[in-house]
């Protein structure tokens, strides 16, 4: 099985923003869709994924924060807000 990469994408990370690091576990089935995903897509990584279906669930549940669209957008479309307000 591949290792996954632990580097942090500076096109999704403003320059204020801070990270925050958590363990996770994941179902077997889970990490091979990801990595698979991963394989086919070099432009994702197992960070973007989850950041974008995090804010993605937490939109759809009606959260609703301008910093979270932003996070949202950027992970889906590779975009940088870093010089927007």
């Amino acid at each position: 099985m591949q290792k996954l990469n632990y580097e942090v994408n500076p096109i999704v990370l403003n320059q204020k923003d801070e990270v925050i690091s958590f363990k996770c576990e994941l179902q077997e089935n889970l990490q091979e869709a990801m990595k698979k995903f991963v394989e086919e897509h070099p432009n994702w990584d197992q960070y973007r994924i989850l950041q974008a279906a995090i804010a993605g669930f937490l939109m759809q549940k009606g959260f609703q924060n301008r910093d979270l669209t932003r996070l949202y957008i950027g992970n889906m479309f590779s975009m940088n807000f870093e010089d927007q307000n």
